[in-house]
């Protein structure tokens, strides 16, 4: 059967997961997880990428994107993909495939499902029961958004400006964030990766009808959603 086709709409932002073969590890070393880091840096720059928030795992790795054209997100990540793995299997001596299928991709609504994305991902370390605090996982967004590190890879969106006036405001704000309880907004979270989609439903109808207009004949006029402008 052949492979969907993904629905990528430029300048969107995606939750990027991609996992290691049969969720093997993927990372063994802090040079292992140096060496993506340093693709990651790589493949941004070569293809206009924002990353807003990122975590790297030991067999996983998750990554909040923003691409500039339709096609520049699934190049950076087939291009780290590729790099990382051949020199991976170099490194340690194996042949094969290093990941799991396709990289999967979940559009995000640029609301407060951003921010809520992004403190689901930078928690993973947390919820995996590696640390107790994120500051204490080298290999995350939160050493910036957190902690205020400058990594050269890490970019802030406009909602991080909302958490204060200066930036050891916001980051004072953006810990007790991250650290809140919010099992109710996690588990909606999860129901919306498990729908494809993380936004409201005027997001998610903009997406379908979208796609819709993509996929029919060039005659006629597009299709609209529904909602109305706010």
């Amino acid at each position: 059967m052949p492979r969907q086709a993904r629905l990528v709409v430029p300048e969107m932002i995606y939750h990027v997961t991609a996992r290691g073969n049969n969720r093997d590890r993927v990372f063994h070393s802090n040079e292992d997880f140096a060496r993506y880091f340093d693709l990651c840096k790589r493949y941004k720059e070569k293809y206009d990428l924002k990353l807003y928030h990122w975590v790297f795992m030991h067999n996983h790795v998750h990554l909040l994107l923003q691409g500039s054209t339709s096609q520049s997100l699934s190049k950076a990540m087939q291009g780290i993909g590729l790099a990382y793995t051949i020199w991976y299997n170099r490194k340690y001596d194996r042949v094969g495939h290093l990941w799991q299928d396709r990289f999967k991709s979940f559009p995000v609504e640029a609301t407060t499902y951003l921010l809520e994305c992004g403190r689901y991902i930078e928690r993973n370390p947390v919820r995996a029961g590696m640390v107790d605090w994120p500051a204490d996982y080298r290999w995350s967004s939160f050493q910036v958004h957190g902690s205020g590190k400058d990594d050269g890879l890490t970019d802030h969106h406009p909602f991080f400006d909302e958490f204060g006036k200066d930036l050891q405001t916001q980051q004072r704000v953006y810990q007790e964030y991250v650290m809140s309880p919010r099992a109710k907004e996690e588990q909606e979270l999860r129901e919306h990766f498990a729908s494809g989609v993380v936004g409201g439903d005027c997001f998610t109808e903009s997406l379908i009808v979208f796609d819709r207009n993509r996929r029919r004949p060039k005659r006629g006029r597009p299709r609209k959603t529904s909602c109305k402008a706010s």
